[in-house]
């Protein structure tokens, strides 16, 4: 059993750590100026001159195999890239990267979405949540209906990560009212001009999410990915496809946060000594250390099981419920060492606290976590001795 990571490891992960220091944490300051104006922090060119610039330096579709002209990495490594990505609160991702469904494309489908989205001309967003359905996939009421050689969609999709900047869609929508999501549920490669529309959803952080609305939307019969009425299996693999990268970037926040806190109790004096000296900061940095460690290493079994290929449903489950809950838990703690300025929207503290309670929602919120990790326990799919045996 070796903890340790190799060469190539921590080449990459050292790499990507000089990039966020130097290129992406002295933008901070300007962004949250900017959001304190109400403003986009980044502007989309910006965000997409750093990823030209790591373009550049040979950093361009981390999980993208490499006949695609990606780097191919592993979930291992993509975990390690995520979690130094999150050391600071500008969403900035890396480029070169298109949704793992869309490889399931035909070559003509490939040509004209896969490829381009791989290279960055354009850009995609995936939508099968809607107002009635979030948590309950299975309920989803889009609808597509043929009409000759095409598909009439219309229904109304909700927080859809991307829908403001993407150029086309992968939209699910219930083609067998009969079968459901056993058979009934198709996925659709939508271009924007083909008439759909998106609004923007204002939330307590800056992830921007969207609404979508299609309105008797004419998709060609070609346009359809994959096979009809196997959508929903399609979408349950993009699902689960990376769940255990959401708690692996909060772990880059956590880290900073609670080095944040350790520099405030070493330097805040009260009462004639430093905050540090007194228990009830000392046993906050404590529990916060001890926990960011299982998170960590929550995080790299997951990804060590993906990259095995073996189940890692139960072991993703765990580290995006530990991840979620522990992140509030901790950022919690640090504003709470900063007393009031920690409060205000001068320091990024606040600004994490609004982002990582995202955490506990998105892509499978924490109850829906519970019950998939008991479930399996209770049905025997799992056991509380995990890969141990």
């Amino acid at each position: 059993m070796d903890f340790a990571l190799d060469e190539e490891q921590k080449e990459i992960r050292d790499w990507v750590r000089t990039f966020v220091r130097k290129e992406i944490i002295p933008l901070e300051p300007e962004v949250l100026r900017r959001e304190r104006a109400n403003q986009p922090g980044l502007t989309s060119e910006e965000l997409d001159a750093l990823q030209q610039k790591a373009k550049k330096a040979g950093f361009w579709g981390v999980q993208t195999p490499t006949e695609y002209g990606g780097m191919g990495m592993g979930a291992v490594m993509t975990a390690l890239i995520e979690a130094e990505l999150g050391r600071s609160f500008v969403q900035f991702r890396f480029g070169g990267n298109a949704d793992n469904i869309l490889y399931h494309g035909n070559a003509e489908q490939k040509e004209r979405y896969l490829l381009p989205t791989i290279s960055g001309e354009r850009k995609s967003c995936f939508a099968i949540t809607e107002p009635g359905a979030g948590s309950d996939a299975k309920a989803i009421r889009t609808s597509a209906r043929k009409d000759g050689a095409e598909w009439v969609v219309n229904g109304e999709k909700t927080f859809i990560t991307g829908g403001n900047e993407a150029d086309f869609v992968m939209v699910f929508a219930v083609t067998d009212k009969e079968k459901g999501a056993n058979g009934g549920v198709t996925c659709f490669l939508v271009d924007r001009d083909m008439g759909w529309k998106s609004e923007p959803i204002p939330t307590m952080g800056q992830w921007g999410p969207a609404a979508l609305v299609f309105e008797d939307v004419r998709v060609p019969e070609e346009n359809v990915l994959g096979e009809v009425g196997q959508g929903f299996a399609m979408a349950m693999q993009w699902i689960g496809a990376g769940r255990y990268l959401l708690p692996a970037r909060a772990i880059g926040s956590v880290e900073r946060l609670v080095d944040m806190a350790i520099e405030q109790a070493n330097s805040r004096v009260t009462f004639g000594q430093p905050i540090a000296e007194y228990q009830a900061i000392q046993w906050m940095i404590a529990d916060s250390a001890v926990e960011i460690e299982a998170l960590r290493w929550l995080v790299l079994h997951a990804a060590w099981l993906v990259d095995q290929g073996a189940d890692s449903r139960q072991a993703q489950s765990m580290a995006k419920l530990y991840g979620g809950v522990k992140a509030n838990e901790i950022v919690d703690r640090v504003l709470q060492i900063h007393g009031g300025m920690g409060y205000t929207r001068e320091l990024p503290i606040e600004r994490w606290y609004r982002e990582l309670r995202l955490l506990r929602i998105y892509e499978g919120t924490d109850e829906i976590q519970r019950r998939t990790i008991a479930r399996n326990l209770l049905k025997g799919h799992a056991k509380v001795s995990g890969s141990l045996g």
